[in-house]
């Protein structure tokens, strides 16, 4: 059986729709609407933010789209992995996290997963999360572009480094 083929995703016209204007809150909400308007109908079921819980370690939910997702999540999971290692992540099947996977979703099958930075320290504060119905729904060409969004928002920092792909 072949693969998906994976819809073109414009990330180009995502930026071009952004300006960056606003608190972090704001942006973050922004950058959900305009991702999820262009990545909605090409294989994406769910776009959000989860943010570091400055009192414990564990991510909380932050601006999402369509749908509830869990909330806290604990650090084993594909967002504090990304989180901690300041890396995206790309899951092509979410079962080959196995345990370290956490199902907000039964359906979703992918995950891109790409780290929030700060420009003055270095430091993680969030991710965006994206998850797909589909196996294989993410590729590196997803986090490049991911990433840059975010950059043009002002939500995350380039990083030297590879993605990683599970």
């Amino acid at each position: 059986m072949n693969p998906p083929i994976m819809p073109q995703r414009n990330y180009d016209a995502v930026i071009a729709a952004l300006s960056p204007a606003g608190d972090r809150q704001q942006r973050m909400r922004t950058c959900v609407d305009a991702l999820w308007a262009e990545l909605s109908h090409k294989g994406v079921s769910w776009v959000g933010f989860y943010l570091k819980n400055p009192d414990v370690d564990e991510l909380v939910l932050g601006p999402r789209r369509d749908k509830p997702a869990c909330s806290p999540i604990s650090m084993h999971g594909a967002c504090g992995r990304a989180f901690q290692s300041k890396k995206p992540l790309v899951v092509t099947d979410v079962n080959n996290l196995r345990a370290g996977y956490i199902a907000c979703d039964p359906r979703d099958r992918s995950e891109i997963v790409i780290p929030c930075m700060d420009a003055y320290d270095d430091m993680a504060w969030g991710v965006l999360d994206l998850d797909s119905y589909d196996t294989n729904a993410f590729a590196e060409r997803d986090a490049v572009g991911l990433s840059n969004v975010l950059v043009h928002m002002g939500l995350h920092v380039p990083q030297a480094g590879l993605v990683e792909v599970v």
